[in-house]
């Protein structure tokens, strides 16, 4: 088991969160808290880096799509960045795949961003 790790920084785009570790039943509330009471402006992005994502659950799956749904909420946007091999493969078989979308680093994730009324 390997503790989880959340830290928020802020880019031109919105903001980005990197979460290391496992992400389980009893480390998601900790990710939904910081979800929480992250602000965002319409047309912004959230980057879920998952670089050090070293396990994913059913609870860990769900707090994906919170954040998905939360940022849609705010009118911005949600992508993942750096997702390992295991999690997508979980994103793929229920078909998250096909609603967050994925980029294999933090600059590439930035660089997909459009900002609003351009």
């Amino acid at each position: 088991m390997t503790d989880l790790s959340i830290a928020v920084g802020t880019t031109g785009c919105g903001a980005v969160m990197t979460i290391g570790g496992d992400l389980d039943f009893h480390s998601a509330p900790r990710v939904r808290d910081a979800l929480a009471v992250l602000h965002l402006e319409p047309g912004q992005l959230l980057v879920l880096d998952l670089t050090g994502l070293t396990f994913c659950d059913s609870s860990g799956i769900s707090i994906l799509v919170s954040a998905r749904n939360h940022t849609h909420g705010l009118r911005a946007d949600t992508v993942l960045a750096a997702v390992p091999a295991h999690v997508s493969r979980i994103l793929q078989t229920v078909g998250l795949d096909r609603i967050l979308s994925q980029y294999p680093d933090v600059p590439a994730a930035t660089a997909s961003w459009t900002a609003p009324g351009t």
